[in-house]
């Protein structure tokens, strides 16, 4: 059976090229065509493609947009970004919307044609490794996001309790009643969404290490 194919490109004459380059091939048939990601979900879903062709940048709302949208309506379908610029952002935000392959437009005919197949077929053209690395960067970023919640005060207090000091302690070395420790150390476990301080205190020395690792 052929793969049915769409194409998603503001530029005339890359839709135009693309399609010249696809409908030689017996087992590729090109069954619509989009200048914008408006154009694209009104046609996509009553064509119902096996591979969508998209360029990463489109007027208004972007090719990664739109492969997310698409994603969401129609499971299926596998998505082939497509783009003139090396841009590691925007292959993990590709990654994240669940496309199947990232390409440069600087790619040579017979290659896209066979990517078109391999991803029609199940395959990613994305190297695991990045994936992991996308997944690295975003535990990442939430680890940030706990950190940047708290106040100066309760970052100091999170490092002293990483150091394994007592409320009582903790007071003494800031000047505080042990009661107010408290307080803080409930107000940073509630925002970091920890149920006991050995859990803030492990993901403490972890971000310490991570940030200072040995040597």
């Amino acid at each position: 059976m052929s793969v049915r194919v769409f194409l998603v490109d503001d530029h005339e004459v890359v839709r135009r090229g693309l399609r010249e380059l696809f409908e030689p091939q017996d087992d590729l048939e090109v069954v619509g065509e989009a200048a914008n990601a408006e154009e694209a979900l009104d046609r996509v879903p009553g064509t119902q493609p096996d591979v969508a062709i998209l360029d990463v940048r489109l007027p208004g709302e972007s090719g990664i947009e739109l492969c997310r949208e698409l994603r969401a309506a129609l499971p299926d379908l596998r998505c082939l970004m497509l783009t003139s610029f090396a841009d590691d952002d925007a292959l993990f935000s590709a990654i994240l919307a669940g496309a199947s392959g990232y390409l440069l437009k600087e790619i040579r005919g017979p290659e896209l044609v066979s990517a078109v197949r391999r991803v029609a077929s199940g395959q990613s053209l994305i190297d695991p490794a990045l994936t992991a690395t996308v997944m690295e960067r975003l535990r990442g970023n939430r680890e940030d996001e706990r950190l940047a919640k708290l106040s100066p005060q309760e970052r100091r207090i999170l490092d002293l309790i990483a150091e394994g000091k007592t409320n009582r302690q903790i007071g003494a070395e800031l000047y505080l009643a042990e009661k107010t420790v408290k307080n803080y150390v409930s107000n940073l476990l509630a925002k970091m969404g920890f149920a006991r301080r050995t859990e803030a205190a492990v993901y403490a020395t972890r971000s310490k290490l991570a940030q200072h690792p040995p040597s």
